[in-house]
């Protein structure tokens, strides 16, 4: 629910702060006397089209606040991840927005900076619109079907089918791919994969073919300098007189010596022995690797060929060894790919024709089941009009034929005729905003239950009516509030008696500078209230006594039929 509103230099407003209730939230006051801009101020909260011409006269920007209190917020809370945005804590979502005298404004979710795009996105889900304005979501032809749906509990059927169409989208998609590529150069692109698979696979690269490659090529070209070094330091290591080996085996001796007239030189006849045993192994280590070398000139040769290949390779498909090794099995991957392209179209045509077919049985099935809801719909809604100032009208829910999409293969238009004999016509046709306003109102009456949307705000669509119609509006509007947030601008006492809550819009002038000021009413200034609704700047005892009684009569259980409830809402 919408928790408060703070309006800051909008127009005539200088500073208000509105504190909503649950329920049923009522606006009165005077023509002219601002009601209107409070409107304004919550179509800044929702993200529409700022006008720097509404900042109050002589200030540089205007401000408007707003908190919601929501219950079920996941659906917020994923717009906001969406757009970087910290979720809802508690269910509390903080909205702010800032229009300067000059055009330039931000705005602010949960207290970070935001778009104008995101805020919208995050008011289509908070409030909805009824009045002289444009945000009216039940107006959108997709929002029809959505709440048809709903009504209809298709959730099953639609599912199903939805399924086949993506099914068949899938099969659609791969048949495009394949077409796109051009019979002419066919061939050609056959021709220039298979030149590159060959060229690749029949290099046979390997990991050796890496820096490995570089070094062998390096042993190769010294492997006589190699050899030479390596059997010098063997020979110096363990050959001859004068060798290592030799002088290890002579201090040997020597500590074996010692240790008998002196202890400790048995360790250093043990590291000795050790250190021998070491020259040894790294004689035999540099022995074995030196006759391992190949010196035969061919071989170098053969390395500097293979080293060539490689770097040609390299420089073509890609920086690495493995680069080119990947782009080869891309090319595998593609050549197959064409190689069978005709195979797979013809196979295509009879998965898509199959597919196809059970995606037109789905919605065929979908189909039957939106019609049938669509009479039930249209017959309640019709029922809901009549109180409203609508008794001979009707009002219509047509499924017509539609190209195959993700939500089914129909149309779904809400049509609407005030008066008998006139054709119905699509809601967003009619002109009137009274009787839009009063229409949505009956329609929400209906589909209360299946509607997300927390808050509904109602502008006036009382108009052109009174007495007993005026009544049967306010009965509407308290049982649509038991399941919705309601806030509703009116000037008839007959609704404004049926508010859980009352505020009061007048305008005052202070040092030559106008001002719109808003205050709840508690139950004598409500009485008041509705005395001036009722009678104007005569307010009699007569008046006040009408005034008392109508709010008497609100108090009363509704008439006709309990509202249902709308479980999840804020």
């Amino acid at each position: 629910m919408l928790d408060f509103l703070k309006v800051k230099n909008l127009a005539i407003v200088e500073n208000a702060e509105v504190s909503f209730s649950k329920g049923l939230n009522v606006i009165t006051g005077e023509t002219g006397s601002g009601k209107s801009v409070f409107i304004g101020a919550l179509s800044l909260v929702l993200g529409e089209r700022a006008d720097h011409g509404a900042v109050r006269s002589g200030e540089k920007e205007l401000s408007v606040e707003a908190a919601f209190g929501l219950e079920d917020h996941s659906a917020i809370d994923a717009i906001l991840e969406d757009a970087g945005l910290p979720p809802c804590e508690e269910g509390t979502l903080l909205v702010r927005r800032v229009v300067s005298a000059t055009g330039s404004g931000k705005c602010w979710l949960n207290d970070s900076p935001t778009t104008v795009a995101t805020l919208r996105r995050v008011g289509e889900r908070l409030i909805d619109m009824h009045g002289p304005y444009d945000h009216q979501s039940l107006l959108s032809q997709s929002m029809q079907l959505t709440l048809l749906d709903a009504f209809g509990k298709t959730g099953p059927a639609k599912a199903a089918y939805a399924r086949s169409h993506a099914a068949r989208a899938a099969l659609l998609a791969e048949r495009e791919a394949l077409l796109s590529d051009s019979a002419d150069g066919i061939e050609e692109e056959i021709d220039r994969l298979t030149y590159i698979v060959s060229e690749i696979e029949d290099a046979a690269l390997g990991e050796e073919d890496g820096e490995s490659l570089v070094e062998r090529h390096r042993v190769a070209c010294n492997s006589q300098a190699i050899v030479e070094d390596c059997g010098a330091v063997v020979s110096g290591l363990t050959e001859g007189d004068g060798s290592v080996f030799d002088s290890l085996a002579a201090v040997q001796q020597k500590l074996s010596e010692l240790q008998r007239i002196f202890p400790e030189a048995a360790g250093w006849h043990d590291e000795a022995a050790s250190v021998a045993i070491s020259v040894q192994e790294l004689s035999r280590t540099i022995s074995d690797r030196m006759a391992r070398i190949d010196t035969d000139p061919e071989a170098v040769a053969t390395l500097e060929a293979r080293m060539e290949l490689v770097q040609r390779l390299k420089r073509k498909y890609g920086p690495t060894v493995e680069a080119v090794r990947e782009r080869g099995a891309r090319a595998r991957e593609r050549l197959e790919g064409l190689l069978s392209r005709g195979r797979r179209l013809a196979a295509l045509d009879g998965e898509i024709k199959a597919a196809d077919d059970a995606m037109r049985a789905d919605g065929a099935k979908l189909t039957a089941l939106r019609q049938k809801a669509a009479v039930s719909l249209a017959a309640e809604i019709t029922r809901e009009l009549r109180p409203l100032g609508f008794a001979q009208s009707v009002f219509e829910v047509a499924v017509a034929p539609a190209e195959p999409s993700a939500s089914g293969m129909d149309s779904v238009v809400f049509s609407f005729a005030p008066n008998p004999g006139e054709p119905a016509m699509p809601l967003a046709a009619i002109a009137s905003s009274g009787e839009i306003a009063r229409v949505m109102l009956a329609v929400k009456s209906v589909l209360a239950d299946h509607d997300s949307i927390p808050v509904l705000v109602f502008d006036e669509i009382d108009s052109n009516v009174g007495g007993e119609t005026g009544r049967a509006v306010g009965e509407k509007l308290r049982r649509l509030s038991k399941s919705h947030q309601v806030v509703s601008i009116t000037h008839l006492p007959q609704v404004a008696a049926f508010g859980d809550a009352h505020f009061s819009v007048s305008k005052r002038v202070v040092g030559n500078r106008t001002l719109a000021e808003i205050r709840p009413l508690s139950d004598d200034g409500r009485a008041m209230e509705l005395a001036r609704m009722l009678g104007g700047s005569d307010v009699t005892s007569v008046v006040l006594a009408h005034a008392m009684e109508l709010l008497a009569a609100a108090k009363k259980p509704a008439r006709g039929k309990a509202f249902p409830k709308n479980n999840g809402q804020a």
